[in-house]
């Protein structure tokens, strides 16, 4: 693999795009800039165990402070979903957010996050790490340069929270409704309005 051909490409995914190396050498420090879709302080996605702040910190000590990668949250250096973009065009070398985000680029990305009734956050490394998910998840990304490695995963979610009961499936027609990739296309088939919207701007809607 052409090591500069893949510092240039190498894009997140799901969770994020990680770089596993036993080894690298500590002839200079190595600096990166990661995108993310999520606002500053979001447990989780931005900052605490788990989050890119965390993966970041993670790396920079693994690397004996060789890979140094600066996060950056959603809409500080771009707007929130359009790291990805920002990634193949070679303005900064990582970007974090959930595949389904991507969907309407890349359409299979979305399988590489959670979907409808689909695995366990356990089930879901058992597909990356021993079956084919991780080269599945590559190949999608290959004709855009890309490269993609899990980093997180918040396991399946739920439907949300409503101000009024759903006791039908009427009672989803016309809902405004924050939700993305393949739950959104089922959703919208029933009739309810459906709405992508970060993380940031879920609570002012």
């Amino acid at each position: 693999m052409d090591r500069r051909h893949f510092i240039r490409t190498a894009g997140i995914g799901a969770g994020a795009t990680a770089l596993a190396a036993p080894h690298v050498a500590r002839a200079q420090t190595v600096s990166w800039k990661m995108t993310t879709a999520f606002p500053p302080g979001q447990p989780f996605y931005s900052t605490g165990p788990g989050s890119l702040s965390d993966f970041a910190d993670r790396v920079r000590a693994m690397s004996g402070g060789a890979l140094d990668i600066t996060v950056y949250n959603g809409g500080e250096l771009v707007p929130a979903f359009e790291g990805f973009d920002a990634v193949r065009q070679g303005i900064v070398e990582m970007n974090g957010w959930v595949s389904y985000f991507g969907s309407g680029k890349v359409p299979a990305a979305q399988f590489f996050g959670a979907v409808p009734f689909g695995m366990s956050t356990q089930g879901q490394n058992a597909w990356f790490y021993v079956g084919d998910g991780i080269d599945l998840w590559n190949e999608t990304y290959e004709p855009l340069g890309l490269v993609a490695m899990p980093v997180g995963a918040t396991g399946v979610q739920m439907t949300g929270w409503f101000n009024k009961e759903i006791n039908s499936i009427e009672d989803m027609n016309g809902l405004r409704m924050r939700i993305p990739g393949l739950a959104a296309k089922a959703k919208a088939r029933v009739g309810v309005d459906v709405k992508l919207l970060t993380g940031g701007e879920i609570f002012p809607a």
